[in-house]
C-alpha cells in the first residue's frame, strides 16, 4: 500500500511537470519585437590590419561591407579566399568593402606567411583576443556578415561558399545600388 502511494505521488508530480512544460507562454510573456525596425545594426569595432593601421567598421558607413571571420588552419576558409578575391576585384570599384578578420591568437605571425602563399588584395584584420568575434556571436568558421550601406546586417553566412557566383554578385550589386540611391 505504501509503495502504491509513492508511485501515485511520483506519477502526479510527473504529470504536473509535463503539463507545465508543454504550456505556451502567454502573449504578454513573449518578447516584443517590432518587425518594422528591420534587422540589427552591425556592432562597431576597431582592429589593426596587417600593416598596423587601425580600421573601424563605422569608417565604412555608406558602403556595403562583407565582414569575414576566418583562420589559416580552417580548410573551408582557405577554399573560399580565391572566390572572395574575385568578388573583391569585381565589385570593389563599385563600393564593396571586404574585411577578413583573422581569429587566431598568433595571427600576426601566421597570416603574413599565408598571404605570401595565397595573395589577396582585401584587408586582413586581427581579432586574436576574440572581442569582435564575441560581439558578432561567431561560432563557426568561416562566418561572414553582409552589411548594407546603413550598417544593417542583411545576411549571415556560415560556412564557405562561392562568393563570385552570379547570384551573389547580383545580390551584392542590388545592395550597392540601393546604397547609392540612399546617398543621393
Amino acid at each position: 500500500m505504501k509503495r502504491l502511494f509513492i508511485v501515485m505521488i511520483l506519477l502526479t508530480v510527473m504529470i504536473f511537470f509535463l503539463l507545465i512544460s508543454s504550456q505556451r507562454p502567454s502573449p504578454s510573456a513573449r518578447p516584443v519585437v517590432d518587425l518594422t525596425q528591420g534587422r540589427p545594426l552591425a556592432p562597431d569595432f576597431k582592429l589593426l590590419d596587417i600593416d598596423g593601421d587601425t580600421v573601424s567598421l563605422s569608417s565604412l558607413r555608406g558602403k556595403v561591407v562583407l565582414v569575414n571571420f576566418w583562420a589559416t588552419w580552417c580548410p573551408p576558409c582557405r577554399e573560399e579566399i580565391p572566390s572572395m578575391e574575385r568578388l573583391y576585384q569585381l565589385l570593389h570599384n563599385e563600393g564593396l568593402e571586404l574585411l577578413a578578420i583573422n581569429v587566431e591568437v598568433d595571427g600576426r605571425q601566421t597570416v603574413p606567411k599565408f598571404v605570401q602563399r595565397v595573395p589577396f588584395a582585401f584587408p586582413v584584420l586581427f581579432d586574436g583576443d576574440g572581442t569582435v568575434r564575441g560581439k558578432f556571436g561567431v561560432s563557426k568558421y568561416p562566418e561572414t556578415f553582409i552589411i548594407d550601406s546603413e550598417g544593417v546586417i542583411r545576411e549571415r553566412v556560415i560556412g564557405g561558399i562561392d562568393w563570385s557566383s552570379s547570384q551573389m554578385i547580383t545580390y551584392l550589386r542590388s545592395l550597392l545600388k540601393a546604397g547609392a540611391v540612399l546617398a543621393e
